[in-house]
């Protein structure tokens, strides 16, 4: 069912087949009209393509069917040719190589009594090769050798394999070989022209001075290689997939094209349709599938025809249904679209980090289920199309290789936009329940709680988080990053960065601060404190020069970043703990900080470990503790590269090790912005 509801600006149309969304309402006027869309070889819920139960190739058309037959002929004419030329005659005067073999007199060999006939030794393979058949087949062997050093060393192979280790060992690969016997089809080839590849080697090789290169190319010319390579490529021809074909044709007094492509059982063609009245048009091409890999099939073409069956007034289920039946070759017959084609480039991928939680499944705007990508706040994606601002199409970093189609994940203006807007409805009408994606209201309530740009309350761009461009950053072994341990009070911050400091002073350091109190006998300047006098402390912070700074006892204390920078320059890993207010002005340096949130464990195991070191907080305490965590989670959570649970010290600080380690070895993602 479509349904569209409009309110001072278009609406957003959605068709679901799931049903109606009776209420539902786009982010206002910058919303884009569209329709509900299908992926088209989708099973219902399921992102991933699986393996389809019913191997149904629908008809072809008659285009098609012609030049099937036309290239079949082919083949055969081609097999009759071979046959009246007979077996190929070799000129061994072409050759030195097979001259001087054609020169050698023939040698008599020896029968080998283990080598059996073809259906005994294809009744062995089934049931099994036996130690006592191997061993019996070596002393045969050793019967009719006539030399004393071959016969020593059947000798000691015999000796090997009445080993106990070997014969467990022999047990189990015998096992196994059984387990293993070959499913399915083998492998299609990589190509039909090895031929020519191997001419290619010959010739690259014939300059060639090294042992490996002279050994390669005299195997390469050998008369059974060249033949194995001959019979693979014919062999080849047959089975290689064909490339995917466009051609253009008339069809019912129209100028329509033909597009054939193939759909493997493990890859999607990558395209989703929708209705435009009895219409059946593409409406997405999908990065990764086989429609966007051949280039064919694009956005705006109606689809007329597949496999010869008519598609045109079917609704986006049932095109849906009829590919899933459908497998092999796929023929569509297709107007084109009237949009003007961008001339092909090569996107750039753009790495991002969410800062919100998306789940498609609870959300009503998104084009397609079945193509929305979930993922969690922190989550890095990559974002590899842009062409459709609403939704980019992406991939969940680690997801790559078990992933074949891109994903659907909102844009970042049309998060922002809809972020806005609920937060505008939240402001006004704050005992207004749920989520919020969209509202269902009176005509009234809608007056009043829309989002509206002209609105006394809004919301800019930056006020609300999205995604953060990010990219990959290895710290240099010189300059170390400095490490902020962040957490509620009570977290253990300050015992871990002591602990750090006594184990490994050569490794470790903190930041001098700054302060206005007089130098007590045993302080030196530069050593404890930067003493300065007032004037020139409060000039200092009005430039930004302190991370952090406040007031004690009527005297000003402060980080500066330049007291982090003396430590990075030393070579040393500065150690800080901060306030979350003081995060954004880290962030902001070009200090390029490595944030780790210390969150506190469950009430009773804090309350156990306040315990040890004497302390008795209050249930209430306890309690406010816990809402202070989750604030400075939510409030500054898009700061955190990690976070420890502090339930075990001592497994918290070997947590916290391993973590500042992985900075040397691995790298690390970061906003690009610090790399400009």
């Amino acid at each position: 069912m479509i349904t569209s509801h409009q309110n001072g600006g278009p609406g957003y149309v959605t068709e679901d087949p799931m049903g109606p969304e009776n209420g539902t309402e786009g982010p206002g006027s910058g919303a884009k009209l569209q329709q509900r869309e299908r992926a088209v070889d989708f099973p219902p819920g399921d992102r991933v393509v699986g393996t389809v139960s019913s191997m149904v190739q629908g008809s072809r058309c008659s285009a098609q069917m012609e030049r099937m037959q036309q290239y079949q002929e082919e083949l055969r004419r081609k097999r009759e040719e071979d046959a009246n030329k007979g077996k190929h005659e070799i000129d061994l005067n072409a050759s030195l190589r097979l001259k001087k073999l054609a020169q050698n007199p023939a040698k008599t060999g020896i029968d080998n009594p283990t080598f059996e006939a073809p259906e005994e030794s294809e009744q062995c393979a089934r049931k099994g090769l036996k130690l006592e058949d191997l061993l019996e087949a070596l002393r045969r062997v050793q019967s009719c050798l006539v030399d004393t050093q071959s016969q020593a060393d059947v000798a000691l192979v015999l000796g090997m394999l009445h080993k106990e280790d070997f014969q467990n060992a022999f047990t189990i690969h015998s096992a196994v070989t059984q387990q293993m016997q070959p499913r399915g089809s083998p492998p299609l080839p990589l190509t039909a022209q090895a031929q020519g590849l191997c001419l290619e080697v010959q010739y690259i090789l014939q300059s060639s001075q090294h042992k490996e290169g002279v050994e390669l190319s005299n195997l390469l010319t050998t008369p059974h290689l060249q033949a194995l390579i001959q019979a693979h490529d014919r062999v080849a021809e047959q089975e290689l997939e064909p490339d995917p074909e466009e051609s253009v044709i008339q069809y019912m007094g129209e100028t329509v094209k033909l597009v054939r492509l193939e759909k493997a059982g493990d890859m999607p063609l990558g395209a989703t349709v929708r209705n435009e009245m009895d219409s059946v048009v593409v409406s997405r091409v999908v990065k990764g599938g086989t429609a966007e890999r051949s280039g064919l099939l694009a956005e705006g073409d109606e689809i007329l025809q597949i496999n010869g069956v008519p598609v045109r007034g079917k609704n986006v289920n049932e095109v849906h249904d009829l590919l899933t039946e459908m497998h092999g070759t796929l023929t569509f017959l297709l107007i084109p679209s009237s949009q003007k084609k961008t001339p092909p480039h090569r996107e750039t991928v753009m790495h991002v980090r969410a800062y919100f939680n998306y789940d498609p499944s609870d959300d009503p705007y998104v084009p397609c289920r079945e193509l929305g990508l979930s993922f969690r706040k922190g989550d890095i994606l990559h974002i590899i199309s842009q062409d459709d601002p609403n939704w980019w199409q992406a991939y969940r970093e680690g997801d790559e290789n078990n992933q074949p189609l891109a994903g659907l994940v909102p844009g970042k203006s049309f998060q922002q936009q809809r972020e806005a807007m609920k937060k505008t409805i939240v402001d006004r009408n704050p005992d207004s329940p749920g989520k919020l994606w969209c509202s269902k209201k009176n005509k009234k309530q809608r007056k009043k709680t829309i989002y509206n740009p002209s609105s006394n309350v809004d919301y800019s761009a930056h006020d609300i988080l999205t995604y953060d461009e990010m990219a990959l950053y290895h710290q240099p072994a010189n300059r170390k990053r400095p490490i902020a341990l962040i957490g509620p009070p009570n977290s253990g911050q300050d015992e871990l960065r002591r602990r750090l400091l006594s184990i490994q002073p050569d490794r470790f350091a903190t930041a001098v601060p700054h302060t206005t109190r007089s130098p007590r006998i045993h302080e030196k300047n530069g050593r404890e404190y930067h003493f300065v006098n007032r004037l020139a402390f409060e000039t200092d912070d009005a430039a930004g020069k302190f991370i952090e700074s406040g007031e004690y006892d009527r005297n000003l204390y402060g980080t500066s970043s330049d007291s982090v920078r003396q430590v990075i320059n030393s070579g040393r890993i500065c150690l800080l703990c901060l306030h979350t207010k003081s995060l954004r002005v880290l962030w902001s340096s070009n200090l390029k900080p490595y944030v780790i949130f210390l969150a506190p464990p469950s009430q009773e195991r804090l309350r156990t470990l306040l315990a040890k070191d004497g302390k008795n907080p209050k249930p209430e305490e306890l309690k406010e503790l816990m809402e202070k965590a989750w604030e400075m989670e939510q409030a500054y959570g898009h700061l955190f590269d990690t976070a420890i649970v502090n339930s075990e010290p001592e497994t918290a600080f070997h947590e916290l090790l391993r973590l500042i380690d992985k900075l040397d070895t691995e790298p690390q993602w970061v906003p690009s912005s610090w790399l400009c």
